[in-house]
């Protein structure tokens, strides 16, 4: 499967973004996917994943209340979307998907991964 993530952007501190994740290959809906962001010279740090159908989702402690991933597999699209932004979200984010169909949370067990879109928030 192939990942093209899209939609970030510069944004003031308090505002919103929705990063999206379009998927192109095989079936959509046989992929848990996850977001990660990184920034320079930082591991890969874990932000939120879904589960196969959308119903189970889990969100690293930082953005839990802020940030809402969900799915849309009709149209292979997995989404991100940012509230509250703040100036320590500011870094490359990435969508990624597994085969193994459980949701994971630990970048190393991806297999797919997209190409990154660079959000930051001023303050």
């Amino acid at each position: 499967v192939q990942l093209q993530a899209s939609g970030g952007g510069l944004v003031q501190a308090g505002g919103s973004l929705r990063l999206s994740c379009a998927a192109s290959g095989r079936t959509f809906s046989s992929y848990t996917t996850g977001w990660f962001r990184q920034a320079p010279g930082k591991e890969r740090e874990f932000v939120a994943a879904i589960s196969l159908s959308g119903s189970n989702t889990y969100y690293a402690d930082s953005v839990k209340g802020r940030f809402t991933i969900s799915r849309d597999n009709a149209k292979n699209t997995v989404y991100l979307q940012m509230n509250s932004l703040k100036p320590e979200d500011t870094t490359v984010y990435y969508c990624a998907a597994s085969d193994l169909g459980v949701v994971i949370i630990t970048a190393r067990h991806y297999k797919y991964w997209g190409q990154g879109t660079e959000v930051t928030v001023s303050s």
